[in-house]
């Protein structure tokens, strides 16, 4: 049996482990020449005894003479030095981790000459080392550190030159890593991707959605040297992916849809670059991923970074000019998924292209789209409340496209009178704007048929009237109306007029102001008076002068030139001039409105006659339309047919009847046609 330590004098194991570096030095030079001659001489029992020895003295006192003669014992051997390689380097590994960091120190050193001499044979232990070193990256200790990295730099260099590095082994070693939030071990790893990704034989684009994750999170590392690290990481690899033929964007694709919703607007940023990159160049591969980059897209479209937004938009743009085929893969219940949760968005401009989204999709996949109806058409109410004219414009669109149909045409004015009924905020603050885009959409006499047919049946006679007053409002004052008030002007002489005025005449008896405006748009000025005459009974309320202010009003607006020049001519149009004076007798005097009134009626060339008074009273055919009101029938006056209208008088006593007890009355309905007038116009009867 050998005895190692006879080889060596007593002071070459003492001075291995000496604090000055000279002795310790001179040390390992002599335990090189004494292993140098064993090795020239062949005596393998001899070596085998001093590295035994060695390691004893490893494992048993864990001793820094016992690592570096180790590594001179290794320098010794040169080319021999592979066969005791096992032995010699996983002592060494474990001393690594000892617990006097001078151990740690010279066990690195140690690693440093062994690694020098053996070369590309040290890729045998490159997974064990690469754990140390990523341990010692973050040592307490300065100098370890130092002699870790000097280490790490040495075998960066062995496995850029190796053949023998297997990337398949080392992936799940970085992979477990990538989590660590230590700036030193992340320095350490964002290092080592960069090696990697350098050396022309090694596949480190194939590997990135293992580690793809862990680099976008240290974009948001506190030491700016890291975060520039990690974007230049990721810049490399995003040029390496345009110009590669095969990539897997849809393992990568998830990953960037989570950290395009960071907090930190630098990972947000670099996020959505990659994802429009990946939107230009994936192709049919991401097309089972569009909903979910949508989702990531549209929040980054009203993000506070300009950059961020302008990314998302050209993105967003981009993703949308794709005409992708549901046979394809592409999900138009996913999409419609996605656009409606933004619709719930803080953000005008993610809700805006929340919306152009869902108008595409009916464009182009109308039929997919309206078998999701039920599940986003509540949705699409709701966003008519939004504060946003420009949202609340594209939603109207997306309704009109909707309602194309006659089926879900009729399906969007109920549920559109449902929400006016049940919010009345939503009339009063977007009613406007809602019906006066929905003619222009739909046709203004389609909307205002449907409305008015819908509101004739209506229950809540209260609703029914200020509903009634609302688009009396609009009729009388918006231009996209004009058309349809040149119709009803017409009314008396033209078969479409007369059936529109039909039409509307049997829902406005819910409010009588809307019901007066309407027959003085219509220029049935004799019905108009005989409700004027009616009004006398009603009870003088404030809500009752406020309409009529509003009236009196609206009878100064240019939509009413053409009756203030009729009043030109009083003897052809007597019937207009009392109505207006009735208006008169039933304002106030101190009222704004009857002063209105007044001084257009002072302003006519001539008097009222009382011919004109005595003509109209033999011809005045309230009276006689009251007795026959309640059986329904016809009435002949001055050669002209007189037929019911819709009952107003008794829908009065109705809401009044409901205001004192709040039950639901059933609204009476239209039994004919509108009266006719002396002078071949219409008019409706009037009921108490």
């Amino acid at each position: 049996m050998v005895d190692a330590h006879s080889l060596f004098p007593p002071a070459v194991l003492r001075n291995l482990q000496d604090k000055l570096y000279e002795k310790r030095k001179n040390a390992a030079h002599e335990v090189e020449g004494i292993v140098k001659q064993l090795a020239i001489a062949g005596d393998h029992h001899k070596i085998m005894a001093v590295i035994e020895m060695l390691v004893h003295g490893v494992y048993s006192l864990g001793t820094s003479e016992s690592t570096k003669g180790l590594a001179a014992a290794t320098v010794a051997l040169t080319d021999e030095a592979n066969q005791y390689l096992e032995q010699i380097v996983f002592p060494v590994l474990n001393s690594l981790s000892d617990q006097d960091s001078r151990v740690r120190y010279y066990a690195c050193e140690a690693l440093y000459n062994i690694a020098k001499v053996v070369r590309g044979e040290f890729i045998v232990y490159f997974n064990q080392i690469f754990d140390a070193l990523c341990k010692l990256s973050a040592d307490s200790d300065t100098d370890v550190q130092n002699a870790a990295h000097l280490l790490d730099r040495l075998v960066k260099d062995i496995v850029t030159e190796s053949d023998q590095f297997s990337i398949e082994e080392f992936i799940p070693l970085l992979k477990d890593r990538m989590d660590v939030v230590n700036p030193n071990i992340r320095q350490f790893l964002v290092g080592w991707i960069t090696v990697l990704d350098s050396v022309p034989d090694i596949d480190m684009l194939g590997f990135l959605p293992d580690f793809l994750d862990g680099l976008f999170s240290m974009l948001s590392d506190s030491s700016h040297e890291i975060r520039q690290n990690a974007d230049s990481a990721l810049s490399e690899f995003l040029e390496e992916i345009k110009s590669s033929p095969s990539v897997d964007y849809g393992r990568m694709a998830g990953i960037l849809v989570r950290r395009a919703a960071s907090p930190d607007g630098f990972t947000r940023q670099t996020a959505i670059t990659w994802i429009n990159e990946f939107v230009k160049l994936g192709g049919d591969q991401l097309v089972p991923h569009y909903a979910d980059i949508l989702g990531a897209v549209l929040p980054c479209i009203s993000d506070k970074e300009d950059k961020i937004k302008l990314v998302a938009h050209e993105t967003n743009e981009e993703l949308r000019a794709i005409n992708a085929d549901p046979d394809e893969g592409f999900d138009v219940g996913s999409i419609l998924l996605i656009a409606k949760r933004q619709l719930s968005s803080e953000r005008d401009a993610t809700r805006i292209e929340a919306l152009h989204w869902i108008a595409t999709l009916l464009d182009r996949h109308r039929a997919e789209v309206l078998s999701f109806l039920d599940n986003f058409f509540a949705t699409l109410l709701s966003a008519l409340s939004d504060p946003s004219d420009e949202v609340v414009l594209l939603v109207l669109d997306i309704h009109a496209c909707i309602a194309r149909d006659a089926s879900h045409f009729h399906n969007l004015i109920v549920f559109l009178v449902h929400n006016f009924r049940s919010d009345h905020s939503l009339l009063e603050n977007r009613g406007a704007l809602i019906i006066r885009r929905l003619c222009v959409l739909l046709g203004a006499e389609r909307v205002y048929r449907e409305l008015s047919a819908i509101l004739e049946r209506e229950d809540d006679l209260e609703f029914a009237s200020i509903m009634v007053q609302a688009l009396n409002l609009i009729l009388v004052t918006s231009t996209e109306l004009a058309e349809l008030r040149v119709l009803l002007k017409q009314s008396m002489v033209n078969a479409a007029g007369k059936d529109l005025y039909v039409s509307l005449y049997s829902s406005w008896c819910h409010s009588p102001m809307a019901t007066i405006s309407l027959c003085l748009l219509a220029q049935a000025y004799q019905h108009a008076s005989s409700i004027i005459h009616s009004l006398v009974e009603e009870d003088k309320n404030v809500k009752f002068l406020v309409q009529l202010d509003k009236l009196i009003r609206l009878l100064e607006t240019p939509i009413f030139a053409y009756l203030r020049l009729q009043l030109l001519e009083p003897g052809k149009y007597a019937w207009l001039l009392k109505s207006l004076y009735g208006l008169l007798m039933l304002l106030p005097q101190q009222s704004e409105a009857f002063k209105i009134l007044h001084t257009r009626l002072k302003a006519l060339p001539y008097a009222f006659g009382d011919e004109h008074f005595e003509q109209m009273a033999l011809e005045n055919p309230y009276s006689e339309v009251q007795q026959h009101i309640q059986s329904g029938t016809q009435i002949e006056h001055n050669r002209c047919k007189l037929v019911t209208l819709c009952p107003l008088y008794s829908r009065k006593w109705k809401y009044q009847k409901n205001q004192k007890k709040p039950t639901h009355v059933q609204p009476c309905k239209t039994s004919g046609t509108p009266l006719k007038d002396c002078h071949g116009k219409r008019a409706g009867t009037a009921t108490n």
